[in-house]
């Protein structure tokens, strides 16, 4: 995946209480999980974009109130692949 770099103000380092090595992640996960609530990406792209499971993401999203984004053609979907395992 390519990168681009973006400066970020000292201030927020101080205001988000975390170490200047651990800001990049942070922000990937702010990031990630503001694209996912506006509908942007994916679960597995907002997953891939704060570098953590789908499950890690799942959890995250909840602990933040974000609803899960599962319609009823995702649903349907999962019936069939489930119904082809079996």
């Amino acid at each position: 995946m390519e990168e681009l770099s973006v400066k970020v103000p000292k201030d927020l380092i101080r205001i988000l209480k975390v170490r200047d090595e651990d800001v990049p992640k942070l922000v990937r996960l702010y990031l990630a999980i503001e694209l996912y609530r506006e509908g942007k990406v994916s679960l597995g792209k907002a997953s891939e974009i704060a570098e953590v499971t789908k499950w890690e993401m799942m959890e995250i999203l909840s602990s933040r109130n974000v609803p899960i984004q599962y319609s009823v053609k995702d649903l349907e979907k999962d019936v069939k692949t489930l119904e082809e395992m079996l």
